[in-house]
């Protein structure tokens, strides 16, 4: 598996990604019926950093953004957003992207990430990211409607660099 920077050439190998995790709507809060220039705009934006994890064919079989959580007296602190294939669940995608993030945002000079929305019952990356040295520091009640578990809550997760 190699991870770099995605290109503009990218971008159609991404967006199927993007649009299949929206649609399912169980682990992010982005309209599930969100079209492709809005899901391009929410996952390229400005002064973030957009990664790509490909076979060795060069097939992309995952993707992660980060940039700055806030802005001004908080642009210290990274945010980020990952999403994986369906098929390439499983293997291992998810943690290296993690990984890279992690080690990226530090070399750019971040000094923590926060993650803003962890779906409680998205229990794979809750598990990734605690093993990943992140901890839930906060959990806002009932405040995403999944498809099949109702309302249950959002993660605030954290760690420094």
């Amino acid at each position: 598996m190699r991870i770099r920077e995605a290109t503009a050439a990218d971008w159609p190998a991404i967006w199927p990604i993007v649009e299949a995790v929206v649609r399912t709507g169980d682990t992010y809060t982005y309209p599930r019926d969100l079209d492709e220039a809005g899901g391009k705009a929410l996952w390229n934006p400005p002064s973030w950093v957009v990664l790509v994890a490909t076979d060795e064919a060069g097939a992309v079989l995952g993707t992660a953004k980060y940039g700055p959580n806030q802005m001004g007296p908080g642009g210290h602190v990274a945010n980020a957003s990952f999403m994986v294939a369906g098929a390439a669940r499983g293997q291992g995608v998810g943690r290296a992207l993690g990984e890279a993030v992690i080690e990226r945002a530090r070399a750019d000079g971040y000094r923590a990430m926060q993650f803003n929305a962890v779906v409680e019952a998205n229990r794979g990356a809750v598990r990734l990211w605690k093993a990943l040295g992140f901890e839930i520091i906060g959990t806002a009640p009932e405040a995403f409607d999944h498809p099949t578990e109702g309302l249950v809550g959002l993660h605030i997760m954290y760690r420094r660099l």
